[in-house]
């Protein structure tokens, strides 16, 4: 028996199907948090949007009509979740850093080696040189490899509008990649 198709697995979990609710979330989780973490302040924001845009989904299954890919519109809840986050947490202190996340960026409980690690953290910081809107145009597009009119629509722009964005966005990242990379 096949899997469900993202349509069927809302529609389930509308009706009160937590299991199907759940393998929707499982489906697209890491998609949803790679958005996130590439327009968060900081990992816990983007964990903190992750959780309030997965319970906004379950809340709204039964509004998903099909028309988008349901990843697309579980991406637009996310970036509307992390932009939500962000006007309550106007007047907060921007230097705060949880003990967790500075344990994280000093490796501990990751099995890496340093080839990969170095490599991540090249990537890592060319994409924190570029603005926001370039960053989420090339996770949507390059990572999810979502359709170029769905990326259009969950940003509200135009497919033309989208196609400069990305080629901007990618001229900016390969700039910032020999940036990064010469010094």
């Amino acid at each position: 028996m096949s899997e469900p198709d993202d349509r069927r697995l809302l529609l389930e979990a509308s009706l009160g199907d937590r299991g199907a609710f759940e393998r929707f979330v499982q489906r697209h989780e890491a998609a949803v948090f790679r958005l996130l973490r590439s327009s968060a302040a900081d990992e816990a924001d983007a964990e903190d949007a992750l959780q309030e845009a997965f319970v906004a989904a379950w809340k709204g299954a039964g509004s998903y009509r099909g028309g988008a890919s349901a990843r697309g519109w579980i991406l637009t809840i996310a970036r509307n979740a992390l932009r939500r986050s962000r006007r309550r947490r106007v007047g907060e202190p921007s230097t705060f850093e949880p003990l967790e996340e500075l344990g994280l960026q000093a490796g501990w409980g990751r099995d890496d080696t340093l080839e990969g690690l170095a490599r991540r953290q090249v990537l890592d910081r060319a994409m924190q040189m570029l603005g926001e809107e370039e960053r989420e145009v090339l996770v949507l597009r390059e990572l999810e490899d979502l359709p170029g009119e769905d990326v259009a629509e969950m940003l509200g722009i135009t497919v033309a509008a989208m196609k400069s964005r990305l080629h901007r966005a990618r001229l900016r990242f390969l700039a910032a990649l020999r940036e990064v990379t010469d010094e």
